[in-house]
């Protein structure tokens, strides 16, 4: 039996209605990497060493928004900031949702150019 337990992601697939306009919207908004397009129907970015796929659905029943990306960032509310300047909608104001021992976990999320949901994610250390 396969154990992916020790395997990296090596690549995500992110659904999209219209892949051009999903791939300006990760290359101009987000300021990811453009790797390469395969036809019209797949764009591929660089993000962060994660090989993100912009595809069309090949199938009905997986024409829908998919599994949500969180991107970690250093600075939340100037990415916010950044991002909010770029016509991104924040579905709400960065807040902590975890105080872990050493820091505390910021979180917001918005959509892409195709209504998938994702989110800026930044691990604050605590003043001592």
């Amino acid at each position: 039996m396969p154990n992916l337990s020790q395997s990296r992601i090596g690549q995500i697939a992110v659904t999209c209605k219209d892949v051009a306009r999903a791939s300006a919207f990760y290359r101009d908004v987000l300021g990811l990497r453009h790797l390469f397009d395969a036809g019209p129907r797949l764009s591929f970015f660089d993000c962060g060493g994660v090989r993100l796929m912009l595809t069309a659905a090949e199938r009905p029943q997986d024409d829908h928004p998919g599994s949500m990306l969180y991107y970690f960032v250093s600075d939340i509310d100037g990415v916010c900031r950044e991002l909010t300047a770029k016509g991104v909608k924040f579905i709400e104001a960065p807040h902590v949702i975890a105080q872990m021992p050493d820091h505390d976990l910021w979180l917001t999320a918005f959509d892409d150019s195709e209504g998938n949901s994702m989110g800026i994610m930044e691990e604050r250390k605590r003043s001592a």
